[in-house]
């Protein structure tokens, strides 16, 4: 009853159908969705009175305390997110100045570098922490026209091991 054709024309029935059910799939996402991402806005918003007012409460962590207990240890592993464009060494600059003794340094006083964009010698005089963290933060908010790249560090415990492991390099 089942011979070789049979079975290959009922398999090829099934492969047949499946297909005609993913193209119809395919199509029929293409006119409800209109062919991109689907958009997650609401059409419409309804507006609801409330008696309570949601304020979000940002706290704001006072930098010197965690600075005071900041890990050079633990800011030595951050150190790799700088390595690419920036040296230790004294004297040895890359795509950014030296970092060696940079707590204390005056803004723009790295020797040997001459490609300063001017931003930030606008916004502080001398990196103290408290000026690197704000600039390790968000470098182009902070300096606005900055020619640093970097998108910034968003935990202030990591920026303040960061800026005790760059403090404690230079002795």
């Amino acid at each position: 009853m089942f011979d070789t054709m049979t079975m290959t024309k009922v398999i090829g029935a099934l492969c047949g159908s499946l297909l005609i059910f993913l193209l119809g799939g395919w199509a029929a996402e293409i006119i409800y969705h209109g062919g991109g991402g689907h958009d997650d806005r609401q059409a419409y918003i309804i507006e609801v009175e409330t008696d309570e007012v949601v304020e979000d409460v940002v706290e704001e962590i006072d930098f010197a305390i965690v600075m005071a207990s900041a890990s050079a240890a633990d800011g030595e592993a951050l150190w790799r997110n700088c390595r690419s464009c920036h040296a230790l060494e004294a004297g040895v600059n890359g795509v950014g100045p030296y970092l060696h003794g940079v707590v204390g340094r005056d803004v723009g006083a790295a020797s040997g570098y001459n490609s300063y964009s001017g931003a930030l010698t606008q916004v502080a005089d001398v990196w103290t922490p408290e000026n690197l963290n704000g600039f390790l933060e968000n470098p182009s908010a902070y300096a606005p026209g900055t020619s640093m790249g970097y998108r910034g560090m968003r935990s202030v415990e990591d920026r303040a091991n960061l800026i005790a492991y760059l403090d404690s390099i230079d002795n």
